[in-house]
């Protein structure tokens, strides 16, 4: 659907966020030295509150999900001119980093880049959403539709916590938008994402003396060996199947056979019907040994983000918008998942990798392309009342 001309005119919008390229800079400045770890909920509550003040100053109504243990969701709804279903704007602001992370890794603007810790993935989304709503409303002095930030402090950890109030502001809303880094360096919105499964393997042997008497055990390090041989072989790439035993733990000494070991595996899928599919097949496995004894807990805990006709159509949309400033948008698919699983199987129409342009997600090179910061929030302006 066209871009109706009642819309803010692109190239205003454009300048008017050109213009605001050092303060979006300031802001992710304030965002990168607030670190925010998912593990320590003071730190992100600090962060929260001053995001929570940031969106009240752009004109939205901030409220927090308050949480126990993790830090507290902050969602942010701004009301708009007409009775349309709101857009969604998704992200969060916890990071992998630890506390103190600032001092290896200080904010620095070098090279046409904004750099440290959290600047990618994701507070650059955060920045890109807060300078968008600001533009809109500046060049309006109202929002043309309804708006609903959520802003979650445990998407590194499963977003376990903020999950269900993810899946009820999507319900309510007519498409929702994926703050979560682009793809590469060109910049490409996700249209699809792979499903993640986490399964713990866990087996329980026979202890006995590996010198005096190793034939009256029987080791779970060799029952899980074997374990891992087996499942290995559930992965098809051709099918979108990977399963990975990561992390691999298990017995107490070495002249003892192992009463115990275990193994966390992920597991990632490309298409909804293959959850089950994969889940029964880890399910089925047996013991080698029948002295042993398996237990599996887990389960596939997001579903795949599949490049639906409803993810093709707003895809379709933002393409246009780019277009009317001059950019060919790219699409990408890739096996991490976001909270853009959550919505999209849903069916509510989503689309991801909206956020900063750069590279180094999780890595010591995180960094921001400051020159694509004013079209990219262009870009989610324009989504916002073409959505």
């Amino acid at each position: 659907m066209a871009i109706k001309p009642t819309e803010t005119e692109p190239a205003a919008l454009l300048k008017c966020l050109q213009q605001r390229r050092p303060a979006m800079v300031e802001t992710l400045r304030q965002m990168v030295e607030l670190e925010s770890p998912s593990d320590d909920k003071p730190a992100v509550d600090r962060l929260g509150e001053f995001l929570a003040e940031q969106f009240a100053t752009a004109g939205g109504q901030p409220k927090f999900h308050r949480q126990s243990e993790r830090g507290n969701h902050l969602q942010v709804d701004f009301p708009g001119v007409n009775s349309q279903r709101p857009v969604m704007l998704l992200g969060h602001f916890d990071t992998v980093w630890a506390l103190g992370t600032l001092s290896k890794m200080p904010w620095r603007v070098a090279q046409g880049r904004a750099w440290g810790p959290g600047s990618y993935d994701m507070k650059s989304g955060i920045t890109l959403m807060l300078h968008a709503l600001t533009a809109l409303r500046e060049l309006r002095g109202r929002l043309a539709r309804p708006v609903t930030v959520l802003l979650n402090t445990d998407e590194e950890v499963g977003s376990h916590t903020s999950r269900p109030t993810i899946e009820k502001l999507a319900r309510e809303s007519a498409a929702v938008l994926i703050m979560e880094p682009s793809a590469g360096l060109k910049g490409a919105v996700k249209t699809a994402r792979k499903g993640v499964g986490e399964y713990c393997l866990k087996v329980t042997g026979v202890p006995a003396h590996a010198g005096i008497s190793p034939q009256e055990g029987a080791s779970a390090i060799r029952e899980l060996a074997h374990q891992i041989v087996n499942i290995s072989e559930f992965t098809d790439l051709k099918r979108g199947i990977s399963v990975n035993a990561g992390v691999i733990e298990g017995g107490t000494r070495s002249n003892v056979v192992a009463a115990e070991a275990s193994a966390l595996i992920d597991v990632r899928i490309a298409r909804v019907r293959d959850a089950a599919y994969i889940d029964k097949k880890l399910h089925a496995v047996r013991p080698v040994n029948r002295k042993c004894r398996l237990q599996l807990t887990g389960a596939i805990n997001r579903l795949p983000m599949e490049r639906t006709e409803g993810v093709a159509a707003l895809y379709g949309k933002a393409c246009e918008a780019a277009a009317r400033i001059h950019w060919k948008l790219e699409e990408a698919s890739t096996g991490g998942a976001s909270d853009g699983n959550f919505t999209a199987a849903l069916g509510v129409p989503t689309l991801d990798g909206l956020g900063g342009v750069g590279e180094g997600a999780h890595a010591f090179n995180e960094s921001v392309i400051i020159e694509e910061l004013p079209r990219r929030a262009a870009l989610i302006a324009m989504l916002i009342e073409a959505a």
